[in-house]
């Protein structure tokens, strides 16, 4: 198998998603040049960090992390662009384990019972083929060890995309479209929404308003990346 794997790779050789230069073959993703100049939100020890700011006054939230700075033309939105929209699921992965990895050392995550990724209405699942927030959520749960469960949050609603809308726009757009299937399975337990971009949080707002209608659940969330809306 390994020889079969050198052969592909001579053929078609992997390239980083961001520069597009062949990857040595302990490079994964990014090269080692591109991975190292990714821009790191730098949010480590800072629980009042710029994302957690976005939902004061608005869910009470536990903790906000998210692991990278999302700019128009920068890296992490090149890489986020090729994971949602041409399907490298591989770029999803490896978000998460970065994720995972880091909040392995933050002692606020410690007691995490579940990992939920924010749904996707079943027609847009259809159409891509993949809800790209399970896909960090498991990349999460490949450091972590903490279950992932798709099964206690979904999207009752279609919803257009929240792209080039207003932040007044994107609230509105998602209001009261997320529900709860069962909420015994994180009653008084901390769960972990995860998605992969913050920007205004209406969708985050939405879906931690769902899940506190669960009695005492704490809610955390973790992002790839966070940019201002």
């Amino acid at each position: 198998m390994t020889l079969f794997k050198d052969f592909l790779s001579l053929v078609y050789p992997e390239v980083c998603k961001v520069c597009g230069k062949s990857l040595f073959k302990h490079e994964r993703i990014v090269c080692m040049k591109c991975y190292h100049h990714l821009p790191r939100s730098r949010f480590w020890g800072d629980i009042d960090n710029p994302a957690a700011q976005v939902f004061w006054g608005r869910v009470p939230l536990n903790n906000v992390y998210t692991g990278f700075l999302y700019n128009k033309g920068n890296s992490i939105q090149q890489l986020v662009h090729s994971f949602k929209y041409r399907g490298f699921k591989d770029v999803g992965y490896f978000f998460g384990e970065e994720l995972g990895k880091e909040i392995c050392n933050m002692p606020r995550f410690e007691d995490l019972s579940y990992i939920l990724p924010v749904p996707l209405h079943p027609k847009k699942h259809k159409k891509r083929g993949f809800n790209q927030s399970e896909i960090i959520a498991h990349g999460i749960a490949r450091k972590t060890g903490t279950e992932v469960n798709a099964n206690i949050l979904y999207r009752r609603n279609f919803s257009s995309t929240q792209t080039k809308k207003s932040k007044y726009e994107r609230w509105q757009n998602v209001e009261n479209i997320f529900a709860l299937k069962s909420n015994k399975k994180i009653e008084g337990k901390h769960v972990l929404l995860v998605d992969d971009v913050i920007t205004t949080g209406a969708t985050i707002e939405a879906c931690a308003n769902a899940l506190f209608e669960t009695p005492n659940v704490r809610v955390s969330v973790v992002a790839v990346g966070f940019t201002k809306g």
